[in-house]
């Protein structure tokens, strides 16, 4: 467990991390270097804003002396990082399928992982200017209308003055329970899977939707439920998963329905199904 002096100082250095990348990401994005690209050893795109938020990320966070756990990081060794006790795990740009589509769809994802499980979460959505976080003791939130800026420096006290609590009542009021799903990475199982969940509740409407804003919209309750079957790494769920269990949700592995398992050896996260508070099996 992190004690309340340390969730004080933590919290909002994620918060202004992701700010702070989340600028260098829309600055790029508006620029005509938005559709450059290669691609890594996984045949996965990774841009200039991917390596740029990375490098913003890790400069401001590492003045904590944490270890850092990035997608855009060096490759550690199992055997370097399996003791970890207390980590950041960080998808600097989570989405860049979507922000080469230019749909606006991507994030800012980091979470302190305490123990391997997500203790603290948060999501920034540059674009959206929308900032999701939890606090363990008093639970998940929302605040709108966050500007991405290269000098972001919240306090504690700043990120709650103004924030919404999660989830938000008004989402959920007189409408169909809702599925969400990737915009750009589904499998035959993925549609399977939600013609099963339509025999129970025929009027369920299916939200396509890129990055971990997927979490987000669970948290809020404007969405009930997720499922994922292609690949994914720990650091496009742990921020997420940190958020969404703040809010009375839950991610659980598919079909086994097992928590999710943290600083594995390949990284790589099983398929899974995400639940808000509301959803019921």
């Amino acid at each position: 467990m992190i004690t309340e002096n340390q969730k004080q100082v933590f919290l909002p250095k994620a918060v202004n991390a992701a700010i702070r990348a989340g600028r260098a990401i829309l600055d790029i994005y508006e620029s005509p270097e938005h559709a450059n690209f290669d691609l890594k050893k996984d045949k996965t795109p990774i841009t200039t804003a991917d390596r740029r938020a990375h490098e913003i990320i890790k400069q401001y966070l590492g003045l904590i002396r944490i270890p850092i756990l990035s997608e855009e990081g060096r490759e550690l060794l199992y055997e370097e990082r399996r003791a970890w006790d207390l980590f950041w795990l960080v998808d600097p740009l989570d989405g860049t399928v979507e922000f080469l589509k230019g749909n606006g769809e991507f994030t800012v994802n980091i979470a302190l992982m305490v123990d391997n499980i997500p203790a603290l979460g948060v999501i920034y959505v540059p674009y959206k200017q929308e900032l999701f976080f939890n606090d363990p003791a008093l639970g998940a939130f929302k605040r709108v209308g966050v500007k991405a800026t290269e000098n972001a420096e919240w306090s504690y006290a700043d990120l709650f003055d103004g924030a919404i609590k999660l989830p938000i009542a008004e989402n959920e009021s007189d409408r169909p329970l809702r599925v969400a799903i990737s915009r750009s990475h589904n499998t035959p199982e993925t549609f399977e899977h939600i013609d099963t969940l339509r025999a129970k509740y025929p009027n369920l409407e299916v939200v396509e939707q890129g990055s971990s804003y997927k979490f987000c919209l669970i948290a809020e309750g404007s969405v009930d439920y997720y499922i994922r079957t292609t690949k994914t790494y720990e650091w496009d769920t742990a921020a997420g998963e940190a958020i969404l269990t703040a809010s009375g949700g839950k991610a659980l592995s598919y079909p086994e329905g097992e928590p999710l398992k943290y600083n594995d050896e390949k990284i790589e996260n099983p398929h899974f199904t995400c639940r808000g508070h509301r959803w019921e099996e």
